[in-house]
């Protein structure tokens, strides 16, 4: 038998299990890169994929990140999700989360040109992206998924470097 309680119990780091975070770029319809940002869990939590999604969806919900909706980081000040782009590396920040994963040239390029990146945090598990280097097709393939977006907080992410 479950029960469920109105009582809030903090985030366990391993309640999502592993969170993985990864970048790309590539052609927007203004004819521009964009930089983009694509974080989930690989479903390994140890009670199981359906946990991991749900200690996800509580994590974007207790920073105010509603799912299925877009959040913009510049004209929202006080969101808790910081960006800083430095020493080839986008570095995402929350509470509950710090990240870092390499970016190319490219994206470091557009993160420049327009001032933020697009941050999709999906609640989606993604226990294939374990342990071994994703393709560009697998990557676009998940982060393009209906399946993907329609479970995913959508930020718009101010890019910040040590220099601005």
């Amino acid at each position: 038998m479950t029960t469920t309680s109105g009582e809030a119990r903090p985030l366990r780091t391993a309640d999502p299990g592993t969170l993985v975070i990864m970048a790309w770029s590539s052609e927007a319809p203004d004819g521009h890169d964009m930089p983009y940002l694509l974080a989930c869990s690989l479903g390994d939590a140890p009670d199981g994929p359906l946990a991991a999604t749900a200690a996800v969806e509580r994590l974007l919900k207790d920073n105010g990140l509603p799912v299925g909706d877009l959040v913009d980081g510049n004209v929202r000040p006080s969101l808790p999700v910081t960006l800083l782009v430095v020493a080839g590396h986008a570095v995402v920040t929350m509470p509950g989360l710090n990240a870092k994963c390499p970016v190319r040239p490219q994206w470091l390029a557009a993160a420049a040109k327009r001032g933020y990146a697009y941050f999709v945090f999906t609640t989606r598990p993604w226990p294939e992206a374990s342990g071994q280097s994703v393709t560009p097709d697998q990557l676009a393939a998940f982060a393009g998924a209906d399946e993907t977006l329609k479970a995913a907080a959508h930020i718009v992410l101010p890019a910040r470097s040590l220099r601005s």
